[in-house]
């Protein structure tokens, strides 16, 4: 039992660290759709870095640095030419899909070290809790530190108050003297650089290779999760888990061969995605108060 539920917190931390970087990003007023690309980058970069160096912390540096490359290429368009974001971020998956499919061609087949298990003394002793919760990777423990930080960030700080004022209005903030532009770029870089560490997790600990596409469809899941969340940071974390399950149940369905066809299986953390989506979709049409008024919206300096 104790390995399952460690697989699936493993299978939910990408997921988590691309919500989290991308609520940040839609909370400043920037849909971006291009969590998917960012995350591959994140990955080929890493598995690179790490081929290079033999140190699996490098990828991980890596990692965030070729999403935050990434997220400045979405930034230019949509912040600088003020291109439309939805259209803009599909764009920018679809680039990330080729270029990453490219770069990786000459890494399929080789492999790399893991990054190690960092137990926290005398907490990774506890009785059923700590082997699984104090006994994780630094990915793992900076996913979780960066939960609490953006939550605190988001409610308590005077810079969360204003990254806020810019999505919810962004003519106002901009009016009593709040450069839009300037905080939407570290808004996005920052989600560039959770969804290029959540990316280079999946080669550092969870799948130790090269596969093209190997984010399978998690930055999809990761911007659905934003709205799953209602854009409140914690709630993230039970989303991540709940699809985290889900992805372990289907490969679990097909190892032990339950009577349900395999692409079905396939599918479930999709469908699961879209019914929660359907779900909750009534609720935030009868509550528009909980959506970033600015969202996806460009801004436009009138002066």
């Amino acid at each position: 039992m104790d390995a399952l539920i460690l697989t699936i917190i493993a299978t939910s931390i990408p997921l988590l660290l691309a919500a989290s970087g991308e609520l940040i990003s839609e909370k400043s007023g920037v849909l971006n759709l291009g969590v998917e690309g960012m995350m591959l980058s994140g990955a080929v970069g890493a598995l690179g870095a790490v081929l290079w160096s033999g140190n699996p912390y490098y990828g991980i540096l890596a990692g965030a640095l070729s999403g935050m490359f990434m997220a400045s290429i979405f930034s230019i368009f949509t912040i600088n030419f003020m291109t439309n974001q939805v259209a803009t971020g599909l764009g920018l998956t679809i680039f990330a899909t080729g270029l990453t499919g490219l770069a990786g061609a000459p890494l399929v087949g080789k492999t790399i070290p893991s990054l190690p298990k960092l137990e926290i003394f005398l907490l990774s002793d506890i009785p059923m809790i700590g082997p699984i919760l104090f006994n994780q990777d630094l990915i793992a423990y900076f996913s979780i530190l960066i939960i609490i930080c953006t939550s605190y960030f988001l409610k308590y700080t005077k810079s969360g108050m204003i990254l806020r004022a810019v999505g919810d209005d962004h003519h106002s903030a901009h009016s009593i003297g709040y450069s839009v532009k300037k905080i939407r770029w570290f808004a996005t870089s920052f989600g560039g650089m959770c969804a290029g560490i959540g990316g280079a997790y999946i080669p550092l600990v969870l799948t130790p290779h090269w596969s093209e596409g190997m984010t399978a469809g998690r930055g999809w899941i990761a911007l659905a999760l934003v709205v799953f969340a209602s854009w409140i940071p914690w709630r993230i974390i039970v989303g991540a888990l709940i699809f985290g399950g889900i992805t372990i149940a289907q490969l679990v369905g097909q190892a032990r061969g339950w009577p349900i066809p395999s692409q079905i299986l396939s599918m479930m953390p999709y469908i699961a995605t879209i019914i929660a989506l359907t779900m909750i979709s009534g609720r935030i049409s009868k509550n528009k108060s909980i959506v970033p008024a600015s969202l996806g919206k460009p801004f436009v300096d009138s002066q």
